[in-house]
């Protein structure tokens, strides 16, 4: 499908079917910012766009585990109708240690997570596939985990302060002193634990304070909505909603603001 047509048709992943976001267990919540499921409605496949966030994921999808790399582009799958699919997102700087794999090795990729060695990788396939009900699955999923955290690498606290700025709208060029580290050390550590630069994460961080915006205030002026979410002006806004999303500020605004569809 070709771009223009995906600003027309495509649905943000949080629009299609129902997606739900549930804290962690008390004990990961220092390596997970959140878990989520994703259930697809019935009917024909779903096109729909996985927009960049900052964040990596693990996955329980179609029998397998998985990790959503961080992407500095929309996705655009066709899911099938009927998948439901578990996630766990890595807190800032976790994800990394806990695969022990640079982040910037995962862009843009989902990678079955038997390739990167992970050693639980076969045994809790195994016992998640004897767990067909979703919310079982979902408990066992918080379980397995947790057995694995015992023998988890610390999170990066560097990655943590750096992404708190980017959220917050600071440039992490001004964390430098702060951190100890020069501007060159700051782009490894951020292609580290990130994919990507902290420049990059910083914009990805503004588009989703837009996304966040669109879903609270939907009745909001555009040229206000870019000014809120710390864009330069609304030209701005667009030209960087659409290279992360493939979609017009207006489409996405229409999506997040409107009623959810029920299941």
């Amino acid at each position: 499908m070709a771009p223009e047509r995906r600003k027309d048709t495509a649905l943000l992943a949080a629009r299609a079917g129902r997606y739900r976001e549930y804290a962690p267990p008390l004990r990961l919540r220092h390596h997970f910012s959140r878990f989520w499921s994703h259930a697809l409605n019935d009917g024909p496949p779903a096109q729909v766009a996985i927009v960049p966030d900052g964040y990596c994921d693990l996955l329980w999808i179609d029998g397998r585990l998985a990790v959503a790399g961080p992407d500095r582009t929309a996705a655009f799958p066709t899911l099938r109708p009927g998948t439901t699919v578990i996630g766990a997102r890595f807190a800032p700087g976790a994800a990394a240690p806990w695969l022990k794999t640079p982040l910037s090795a995962l862009l843009g990729r989902s990678v079955p997570l038997a390739d990167i060695g992970w050693k639980h990788t076969a045994e809790f396939e195994a016992r998640l596939g004897d767990c067909p009900d979703p919310a079982d699955a979902m408990a066992l999923f918080g379980r397995l985990l947790e057995e694995a955290a015992r023998d988890a690498d610390e999170p990066a606290e560097d990655a943590a302060v750096i992404f708190a700025a980017a959220d917050s709208g600071r440039p992490a060029s001004r964390l430098l002193g702060r951190l100890d580290m020069s501007e060159r050390q700051l782009r490894r550590r951020c292609h580290h634990h990130f994919g990507y630069g902290a420049k990059t994460l910083e914009r990805i961080r503004r588009f989703q304070r837009f996304l966040d915006l669109c879903r609270r205030s939907g009745t909001m002026p555009l040229a206000q909505l870019a000014l809120e979410a710390g864009f330069a002006d609304q030209a701005h806004m667009t030209r960087e909603v659409g290279e992360f999303s493939g979609l017009t500020p207006t489409a996405i605004l229409g999506q997040l603001s409107m009623p959810k569809r029920p299941g």
